[in-house]
């Protein structure tokens, strides 16, 4: 009988592989989805250059033009703070 080459089931590797087998798969794998996020670069609402870094929780920095700001504790953008700067347009265009 021939062995086939099968991956392990839910295997997590990157930043959670740091935690080894503690914690169960789901909570693992979570936490190295989130960090992916949170360590990518984004995108600077001041310059539009995929330039900006986690400072800490909430706090961004644009190594391009120096830009600080606050936004989501592993996110830039949060949804919610989508939401709430596309209603602040809206009622500022209504008003010119």
């Amino acid at each position: 009988m021939s062995r086939q080459n099968l991956s392990a089931k839910g295997k997590v590797t990157g930043s959670a592989g740091r935690f080894g087998p503690r914690y169960g798969r789901f909570v693992r794998k979570r936490v190295a989805e989130m960090e992916k996020i949170s360590k990518a670069a984004h995108r600077c609402p001041k310059c539009d250059m995929n330039s900006v870094r986690r400072k800490g929780t909430g706090i961004w920095l644009c190594k391009k033009c120096g830009f600080k700001f606050a936004g989501g504790a592993y996110v830039p953008m949060t949804p919610v703070q989508k939401i709430a700067l596309r209603t602040i347009e809206r009622a500022l265009q209504k008003e010119v």
